[in-house]
């Protein structure tokens, strides 16, 4: 068998298995159907279940570990009576809409995509791909940026440096959306992450409270991973493949160019961002005091119980509002409050849909939670970790045990 006959053989089991990888993405349900399904399978799971008897000890309760039935009347009417209550309390819901308003602001006003275009601006040819995967995955802190700004713009700049469009739509899509739990910034996700890091948690150990930032150094640590992953399958796979089998037609006009900033936006991104600059600072110097207000009564800033730490969303909210604003009414976007207030409810409008998934999520979560099930996987894990003999993990100081100082 020639070269040639051994490439088209891989590149046609390729493609098979990228067009069954896709064939099966698509059949999977939407998301929130996926939480009903999997709080259907709890409810039957739990009634199959609860007649077995576990020798794991529950932690909480220091007794054999049982799976309650929530088939039972009792527990179908103690269901139905806290489902309100099971919804308005769960945690991502506040965590998120709150973080997003102040986010729609800075989005709104176009700070942000005033942003992403000067950081691709000054970009060399050669870390092209790298900065774009970058800038895509720091899009997704706001709901329409990446989407609607940082693909498309991917498309143009590439097209500009002589290289295929596709790739650059291919590289911020990547970066866009396999990026998306992925930011080296602290963001609206690392609260809500944490959030179901420490439902996880308490499933165990009952009042334990997991530090805000407990999943930064994962979620920076990720898009690291990603700009290289995504660096090298675009400049060494994809843009070679375009290349050959969709070349760039030599009479095909140019898209669009993307309009620079106007010395106008240039001048509010600059004042916007040193306000922000100024906020950081103020939070600093309000914090760095060992007797400051935001210090835990031990003294340290990055336990649970500091102040600092329990505001990390409305600091979120603060620092984007203030240059979202500045920018806004300095480069004309904001008129008067009312464009401000709007500004929210635009973010707000692209929520809706979270607001249904998180619905399903905090019904499953809870049942999940009360029917012990997740209880009797993690002690089973945790078994079979030990089985393993592994060596002894790093000690993780992610998180401050109520009852426990440092």
């Amino acid at each position: 068998m020639s070269n040639d006959q051994q490439q088209a053989q891989q590149s046609g089991a390729l493609a098979r298995f990228l067009d069954t990888i896709e064939w099966l993405g698509n059949k999977l349900p939407d998301p929130a159907i996926l939480f009903l399904i999997s709080l259907i399978i709890t409810w039957i799971l739990s009634f199959l279940l609860s007649g077995v008897s576990f020798t794991e000890i529950n932690p909480q309760t220091q007794a054999p570990l049982e799976i309650k039935n929530l088939l039972s009347s009792t527990s179908l009417v103690s269901f139905m009576t806290g489902m309100v209550t099971t919804f308005t309390s769960f945690a991502p819901l506040g965590i998120v809409l709150v973080a997003m308003l102040g986010v729609g602001v800075a989005e709104h006003s176009g700070y942000i995509n005033a942003g992403l275009k000067k950081l691709l601006s000054f970009t060399p040819k050669g870390l092209l791909t790298p900065v774009l995967i970058f800038v895509a995955i720091l899009s997704h802190t706001a709901t329409d940026a990446g989407y609607v700004l940082v693909i498309p713009l991917g498309g143009v700049i590439y097209y500009t440096a002589g290289r295929h469009p596709l790739a650059g739509i291919v590289a911020a899509f990547a970066g866009v959306s396999g990026g998306f739990s992925a930011n080296p910034i602290p963001s609206g996700i690392d609260p809500m992450l944490q959030s179901f890091t420490q439902s996880a948690a308490r499933i165990v150990e009952a009042d334990i409270a997991i530090n805000p930032l407990n999943n930064w150094f994962f979620t920076g640590a990720s898009s690291i991973v990603i700009i290289l992953v995504g660096w090298f399958l675009t400049d060494k796979i994809i843009e070679p493949r375009l290349a050959s089998h969709t070349p760039i037609d030599d009479d095909a006009e140019p898209p669009a160019k993307i309009e620079p900033l106007s010395s106008k936006e240039n001048t509010a991104f600059f004042a916007g961002t040193a306000a922000l600059i100024l906020g950081i600072v103020a939070l600093i110097a309000l914090s760095l005091p060992e007797d400051s207000v935001m210090r835990d009564p031990e003294g340290s800033l990055t336990n649970f119980a500091a102040p600092l730490m329990r505001m990390i969303v409305p600091l979120i909210f603060v620092f984007f509002v203030i240059p979202g604003v500045v920018f806004g009414f300095m480069a004309g976007t904001f008129k008067n409050s009312t464009d401000f207030i709007m500004a929210m409810k635009k973010s707000m409008d692209t929520m809706t849909y979270y607001i249904v998934m998180a619905f399903f999520c905090a019904l499953f979560l809870e049942a999940f939670k009360q029917s012990n099930i997740g209880a009797l996987l993690a002690l089973k894990g945790a078994a079979g970790l030990k089985a393993l003999n592994l060596p002894p993990p790093v000690h993780h100081r992610g998180y401050h045990h109520p009852h426990r100082a440092g």
